[in-house]
């Protein structure tokens, strides 16, 4: 079993390049890149701000959510700061350690904010990621109020698309393995108009997503 990143980068020239994580009981070595303007320099682990213009739209996705029950995202989270990640419950070391991260971050909020955030994880393997396993899976990860999704594969892949995140078909290998690759980025849709903002890749920690929730449920730049 090993996860890859692929890539997760920012270009001299303010591009981003999307980080993937790749792999389950197997390896994936293919990237996907996609270039957006963002606002000036930022450290490791620091949000990604969009410059205007370029915020991302908040995918129009139906799924199945944890309860077994249809889930519209637009709906559900209207005038909700949301952050967004697509991962998958067998990857070993990139998805737990984001969505650990976010729900460390989110104990450290207060009620209200717990309250108005929603966090969101949709799932690139969805022949193995059942409601019941995500449940259980985001549970563990300290996230037990997390939204999980689960539906057809071209749906999701569909939704990642425009937002510039890979997310690759599972492959079953000879050995019966899985490799299931994805790009590995967190997107923060603001309140005030229900676009993505801002962009957190595999080095933002819990501290830097606890210090900048705050910001971001009240629709500001971290």
């Amino acid at each position: 079993m090993r996860t890859k990143i692929l890539a997760a980068a920012l270009v001299a020239t303010a591009a981003l390049t999307l980080g993937a994580c790749g792999g389950s009981d197997g390896g994936g070595d293919k990237a996907d890149k996609a270039a957006a303007e963002v606002k000036g320099g930022q450290k490791s682990g620091q949000a990604i701000v969009l410059d205007k213009g370029t915020a991302k739209a908040k995918p129009d996705l139906v799924l199945t959510d944890t309860e077994g029950k249809k889930y519209d995202l637009l709906k559900e989270t209207k005038d909700r700061p949301t952050l967004l990640f697509f991962g998958y419950t067998h990857c070993p070391d990139v998805c737990p350690l984001t969505m650990s991260n976010l729900g460390i971050a989110e104990k450290k909020l207060s009620k209200a904010e717990r309250d108005r955030l929603r966090v969101v994880f949709v799932t690139t393997d969805p022949a193995r990621d059942t409601p019941g396993r995500i449940r259980s899976w985001l549970n563990a990860q300290g996230g037990t109020d997390f939204v999980g999704l689960t539906g057809d594969f071209d749906t999701v892949q569909a939704a990642a698309r425009p937002l510039g995140i890979y997310v690759e078909k599972p492959k079953k290998e000879k050995d019966g393995s899985v490799t299931v690759s994805h790009g590995a980025e967190v997107v923060g849709y603001s309140p005030k108009d229900d676009k993505g903002h801002w962009i957190y890749t595999t080095d933002a920690t819990a501290d830097q997503y606890a210090k900048d929730l705050p910001k971001i449920i009240k629709g500001e730049n971290p």
